[in-house]
């Protein structure tokens, strides 16, 4: 349904995206995960036919991004990082507004976009401006479905939405699975890409690696331990002075330590409790950054 082969943007001499190249089945959902910065917007807006890349091509829906752009806005839908409707129109404005211009109409397609567009239909006259993060987030999907898109664009859809909606909305993406849509969405949360069928993780520009998030960490190579203490900081800064540690990072309270040779462990006179625990796509995410 996707196919990018080996592109590559440069902005004003800094590289933006670094010889992509990946494919994405249809009816999957396929997670492009990394932090701000790391290329992922720069590469939705190539192959959603917004911006040319200095080299590679790509195929969405077995079109050319390139030849074939008219048609290939006419089959996807795009939902952008930032809320990007009309703030002054209505709920149902806004609706009715692009459901025109992709030349149908919300009845013909209601049944498309009911079960999220039942949650706002009650404020369908409130202005666009004047909702929630998580109607808005509702709305936006709504837009981007209302012309039955075969491939639908979600770029950090959940940034800065509470807890529950972003529970909510990836409900939404599982029902829009079955529903024969084949969906990319990039996110710079790691406990997201648990919830994809199969995951890029992407850091400077660059793809990682690219697996189902299960196998990615089923293969990450190392024993993952957790240290607790009072004192976190400080050893912090005590393990990362340690030859025998392969890397330590902060994971909320905890410390999630990787050692180099795991026999040497009682020589680092940690005054805290260590204990083995399962790796984390933010563990398997930290491993491959810092290679």
């Amino acid at each position: 349904m996707i196919q990018a082969n080996n592109i590559s943007l440069n902005y004003g001499g800094v590289s933006a995206l670094k010889d992509i190249s990946f494919q994405v089945e249809r009816g999957e959902i396929f997670g492009l995960i990394g932090p701000d910065g790391a290329g992922k917007t720069t590469l939705f807006r190539i192959l959603t036919t917004l911006l040319l890349a200095d080299s590679g091509t790509a195929i969405v829906d077995g079109l050319d991004v390139v030849r074939d752009y008219k048609v290939i806005r006419t089959r996807v839908g795009y939902m952008p990082g930032r809320f990007s409707l009309y703030q002054d129109l209505t709920v149902e404005e806004n609706l009715s507004f692009f459901a025109t211009v992709f030349g149908t109409t919300i009845e013909e397609n209601y049944h498309l976009i009911k079960d999220i567009y039942q949650q706002i239909e009650p404020f369908k006259n409130r202005r666009a401006g004047k909702l929630s993060g998580g109607m808005k987030q509702k709305l936006a999907l709504s837009c981007a479905l209302i012309h039955k898109p075969a491939v639908l664009f979600l770029d950090e859809p959940t940034t800065g939405v509470d807890p529950v909606s972003r529970k909510e909305f990836w409900e939404m993406l599982k029902r829009l699975k079955l529903q024969g849509i084949t969906i990319l969405v990039s996110t710079p949360y790691m406990d997201e890409a648990s919830l994809c069928d199969r995951i890029a993780f992407i850091q400077k520009g660059k793809i990682l690696t690219i697996d189902p998030p299960e196998k990615i960490i089923a293969d990450f190579p190392y024993k993952v331990f957790a240290v607790e203490a009072d004192n976190n900081y400080k050893i912090l800064k005590q393990l990362r002075q340690s030859e025998s540690v392969r890397s330590v990072f902060s994971f909320g309270d905890s410390l999630h330590v990787v050692f180099k040779d795991v026999s040497k462990i009682e020589k680092e006179q940690i005054n805290a409790e260590l204990k083995e625990i399962a790796p984390t796509i933010e563990d398997c995410f930290m491993a491959l950054a810092n290679n």
